[in-house]
């Protein structure tokens, strides 16, 4: 990410096998199966993300590659953010200081009328997917006495009320809620979840956060949505392209907030995922097997 540059799969396998390369860690670059095929230096692989979809696991297993990525490394900051982006739209934080900056607040009671927004503590917050991410969201919102449902069918219901948190369907989660935040990941079975029939549902007065992927919701149906203040706003730090294209409607709209995909933009999230990997490879070198381990079946054959 420092460098600014993707290899190749050309310069991936000309320095791998150029310098005996057997640890080797990525960020942001891509490896896959036409670099795997050509080396026979590389041991293990260490990815600095929780997804590995940059990654070609299949024929990095053929090839004997142990590879290892850092789940839940940005947890707390994606988590930090979602609840940002709830502040910065129910108290037009945005607006107000464009006000300021734009010398237009002149008339010294203005803003008190023109940016009066909600309290969060005492409202209803749903949030969908309680994974890493959903569950530091979760656990902050407690703190705002807020009420809290989730949607999530792969945590049992018991969890999520030891957590403070009532389990809902998702369409009763859309109805109820004065503020949707989204934490999903992207599954065929979670791509369009948040409907156009979903998004019809909820509270003219509500507000939806996805920090998670643009993937998970209609977005034409929420573009619309937003448009008729059928609902009242959203934060977003997800798009379908990054940057943002100049024509995406997005970018009109006056209520919304909108973030550059800096989710897991801390130095925190740095110092976790570096941590996480080092003791996998520290473990892979004294012959144990990496926590985070993507691929136990190269590791017994490697074993």
């Amino acid at each position: 990410m420092d460098t600014k540059k993707l290899l190749s799969a050309e310069e991936f396998i000309e320095r791998i096998e150029g310098q005996s390369i057997e640890v080797l860690i990525i960020e942001a670059d891509f490896v896959m199966r036409e670099t795997f095929e050509k080396i026979t230096k590389l041991k293990f692989l260490g990815v600095c993300r929780a997804d590995t979809n940059q990654v070609d696991i299949e024929a990095a297993t053929k090839a004997g590659v142990v590879v290892a990525n850092t789940p839940a490394r940005n947890d707390v900051a994606v988590a930090e953010l979602a609840i940002g982006l709830m502040l910065s739209l129910s108290r037009g934080i945005p607006s107000a200081h464009n006000m300021i900056t734009s010398r237009s607040w002149v008339d010294p009671t203005a803003a008190y009328f023109s940016l009066r927004g909600f309290e969060i503590t005492g409202k209803t917050i749903g949030v969908v997917g309680l994974g890493a991410i959903g569950k530091q969201v979760a656990t902050r919102l407690r703190a705002f006495d807020c009420k809290i449902l989730a949607y999530d069918p792969f945590v049992d219901a018991d969890t999520i009320k030891e957590m403070g948190v009532e389990s809902v369907d998702l369409d009763v989660l859309m109805q109820q809620s004065d503020i949707v935040t989204i934490h999903v990941p992207v599954y065929p079975d979670t791509i369009g979840l948040i409907s156009a029939k979903r998004i019809s549902m909820m509270k003219s007065t509500a507000y939806l956060i996805n920090t998670a992927s643009t993937y998970v919701i209609d977005n034409e149906a929420l573009i619309k949505a937003l448009k008729e203040k059928h609902i009242a706003g959203a934060g977003f730090d997800v798009y379908e392209t990054w940057p943002v294209k100049p024509d995406n409607p997005l970018l009109d709209l006056d209520n919304v907030v909108l973030t550059p995909h800096i989710g897991g933009a801390t130095y925190e999230t740095i110092e976790r995922y570096t941590n996480m990997i080092v003791d996998d490879v520290e473990s892979f070198i004294r012959g144990e097997r990496p926590k985070h381990l993507c691929n136990p079946k190269a590791w017994a054959n490697n074993g």
